[in-house]
């Protein structure tokens, strides 16, 4: 055994390289993500809708724009990944090549989907696209602020010792500015709770998640509409209503490969209080009850349109009986 304490300065040192290394690979998992959503999601979104405009698509612009998605799919599998490892920090957290394959293909089909569709949609209506997109990015920029100010929770002090309250709030701004960035194309599965010590919500918030998806493809599936609508000869050689239901069931097929995941290849599955697919059934039976609901108030406000028409209708013909017989009275009285 060495002595003097030597022993103990190369545990130190081992410990220090180790925490280093930690600090390393986490900030390299937020860079590919910043690099991802902020860069490469809205140069695949650009070129997509050069190529559209063009009405061509050279061999040089199609490699961009694979290399510009598999950087997004790659920075949200990165997400998905750092999600697990600080939400399950407690656990010896190890993903399976399934488990990689399931969200490899859930991002390439939620994220190629959602840029076509903003893409066709801008081609057509370019003033409205943005409208859309400052409509999105609102709502999920100053969602975490709301949740936030609705907790009455304390301002975060311990995200950085040396930054001033001012210089914390631009932290928070540019975090919850990459969170609505993210969420402008896919779900993001790192969800930022400004009250939480790490900013990560630690919690599985299924309902959240189910909101998101049902809203985002009815989204999709109205401005799809739009498009159809409204599109012009440019897509004259474009099979429009095959287009409409490939997207829409490429979509479809990412929350498919969402559900597979979450359900069989998750590392941490049988940790969850609950599934995702009960959360759906819940939110569809959610939604049954509303339609019922409408359904029954919309019957009853039939029936009590016509119900003063019968009775209209029934004062007439009462009021047509007793004329006939004041006719036939005066006859016989007259004969």
């Amino acid at each position: 055994m060495p002595k003097d304490g030597y022993s103990e300065e190369i545990e130190k040192e081992v410990g220090q390289a180790e925490g280093k290394l930690r600090t390393h690979r986490s900030a390299f998992s937020r860079a590919s993500v910043i690099q991802a959503f902020l860069g490469s999601a809205p140069q695949l979104t650009l070129q997509l809708y050069i190529c559209i405009l063009q009405q061509e698509v050279t061999v040089a612009r199609s490699i961009f724009m694979v290399l510009s998605l598999l950087s997004i799919v790659y920075g949200a599998l990165r997400c998905n990944i750092l999600a697990i490892k600080i939400k399950y920090d407690d656990y010896d957290v190890r993903v399976k090549p399934a488990a990689y394959l399931c969200i490899f293909m859930w991002r390439s089909f939620e994220i190629a989907t959602r840029v076509t569709v903003l893409v066709l949609f801008g081609s057509v209506l370019r003033v409205w696209v943005f409208l859309v997109v400052l409509l999105n990015f609102l709502c999920f920029f100053f969602y975490p602020w709301i949740h936030f100010w609705l907790s009455r929770s304390p301002f975060p002090e311990n995200i950085e010792k040396e930054l001033s309250r001012l210089g914390t709030t631009i932290v928070l701004c540019l975090l919850t500015f990459l969170y609505a960035g993210i969420n402008m194309f896919c779900w993001s599965a790192a969800q930022v709770e400004l009250s939480d010590p790490d900013l990560i919500s630690k919690s599985q918030n299924w309902y959240q998640m189910t909101v998101y998806y049902i809203v985002r493809l009815m989204e999709n599936a109205f401005l799809l509409l739009m498009w159809y609508i409204y599109r012009t000869d440019f897509y004259l050689y474009v099979c429009a209503p095959t287009l409409f239901l490939q997207l829409l069931i490429g979509y479809c097929m990412g929350i498919f490969f969402m559900l597979v995941f979450y359900q069989f290849c998750h590392p941490c599955k049988k940790l969850f209080s609950s599934s995702i697919t009960e959360a759906l059934l819940s939110c569809f039976n959610i939604l049954y009850f509303i339609c019922q609901h409408h359904k029954s108030t919309l019957l009853k406000g039939k029936v009590a349109m016509k119900s003063p028409e019968n009775t209209g209708e029934a004062r007439g013909s009462s009021k047509t009986i007793d004329q006939n017989r004041s006719v036939h009275q005066s006859a016989s009285s007259n004969a």
